[in-house]
């Protein structure tokens, strides 16, 4: 379980999730935009819901561990869906060309 810092406030939700908005929040840090993100969360009085959060370059958000009781906050279709929008606004990368089979023997001696 993380205790998700926001602004002013806090509250509780699940690891996965907490990472999942951290690492979106660095995603869009980079590219300068900003994003209104659903997260499940629980609060001090162990409200179970939704929060709304706005994350972008100017989002100071941070996550600490906070005790559980096993049963954390969590969805996992937010969970991809945050991987995957993060994943989204990486830069390309070149994929590995296969090993060439067609190399020639330079043993000039």
């Amino acid at each position: 379980m993380r205790r998700l810092f926001y602004s002013s406030g806090s509250f509780l939700t699940g690891d996965l999730v907490g990472d999942a908005v951290l690492q979106y929040a660095r995603a869009l840090a980079g590219t300068g935009d900003a994003d209104i993100v659903s997260v499940p969360a629980r609060t001090d009085d162990g409200l179970n819901g939704l929060a709304h959060i706005l994350v972008g370059p100017a989002s100071q958000i941070f996550t600490m561990p906070a005790p559980s009781n096993g049963d954390e906050p969590f969805d996992r279709e937010i969970v991809d869906a945050l991987n995957a929008k993060s994943h989204a606004l990486q830069p390309s990368r070149p994929e590995a060309e296969a090993p060439r089979t067609d190399a020639v023997d330079l043993d000039l001696a």
